[in-house]
């Protein structure tokens, strides 16, 4: 009898549950597992940035959301490719010669001038400009933004299509002085990567946003493979008539500036406050202006091809 008296005080204590209002594990979801484990996710959304064009310009379009950039290592990785006896070394993407440059004119050119085009705003222009080109006969070179290429997917293939030479101008339009290597090689492959989605390639050619640039901008940009340009003459259309500004000024800058391999800057956007898009109607007098002064066109592949 003391042994089963002994018995019931002990089993009951073994076979009792957890205290009352304490979930068992087996009773709490994974959802709330999850949410007690979790951190909180960053903001999907990063600042806006207006996109302006080169130095001095006011901006062109209202802010637009700058879309996110590729992180250093999402970038795929270019290895050379292997080298064992007796293969020959790889060719450099651009010249050496024209490393640690920001060209100003294409050098050894003789009496050609190439027409080049930024587009960093809107398209207002591209139109007149396609049109006039293919009517002379004259090919371009359009140096194109990530942003631009984003909201103009079907305009990056009609300016490909009609044989004329696509450029880097980075993603968003930044200052290049103020960045990091790793936020210049952002910019960069970004904005390649924009253009390579939407059927063209930029390489080896880049323009520095508002034309900054120093000494290490330029040897980062050339690691990645990018050969900087900047212009010979810049019409000035951008400022529009309210800048004081005309269609014939644009074409008596671009005569005046004339020498062997110039590199004409204009604009493919509307000035903001006037709408006026003076480079795209002086275009048909700047051609024929350089074609009377005994000048040919080529495009910026003259340059990796010295």
């Amino acid at each position: 009898m003391v042994i089963a008296v002994a018995l019931a005080l002990l089993l009951p204590g073994r076979t009792a549950g957890p205290p009352s209002g304490a979930p068992s594990p087996s009773s709490v979801s994974p959802s709330a597992l999850a949410s007690q484990t979790t951190a909180p996710s960053p903001g999907a959304s990063l600042p806006e940035e207006t996109d302006t064009p080169e130095a001095g310009e006011t901006p062109v379009q209202p802010p637009v959301t700058v879309p996110p950039l590729p992180e250093p290592s999402d970038i795929p990785p270019q290895p050379p490719a292997p080298e064992g006896p007796g293969t020959p070394p790889q060719p450099a993407p651009f010249p050496e010669s024209l490393r640690g440059q920001d060209l100003t004119a294409i050098p050894g050119a003789g009496r050609v001038v190439a027409l080049t085009f930024d587009a960093g705003a809107n398209a207002a222009g591209l139109p007149k400009i396609l049109s006039t080109l293919s009517a002379k006969g004259v090919t371009g070179t359009f140096f194109l933004t990530g942003n631009w290429v984003g909201n103009n997917q079907a305009a990056v293939a009609q300016i490909a299509a009609a044989g004329h030479r696509v450029a880097n101008h980075s993603m968003t339009h930044p200052g290049f002085t103020g960045l990091s290597n790793d936020q210049i090689a952002q910019q960069v492959r970004g904005a390649e990567q924009a253009i390579l989605a939407a059927g063209a390639d930029p390489r080896p050619l880049f323009r520095f946003p508002f034309g900054e640039r120093d000494a290490r901008t330029i040897a980062a940009v050339n690691n990645l493979g990018y050969v900087a340009v900047r212009w010979t003459v810049d019409t000035l259309g951008w400022k529009g008539t309210s800048g004081g500004i005309s269609a014939q000024m644009v074409a008596t800058r671009v005569r005046d500036g004339l020498q062997p391999g110039e590199i004409v800057l204009m604009h493919i956007g509307s000035n903001p406050d006037d709408g006026t898009t003076l480079d795209a109607d002086a275009l048909p007098q700047v051609i024929d202006n350089i074609r009377a002064a005994g000048y040919g066109f080529t495009t910026l592949d003259a340059l990796p091809a010295q």
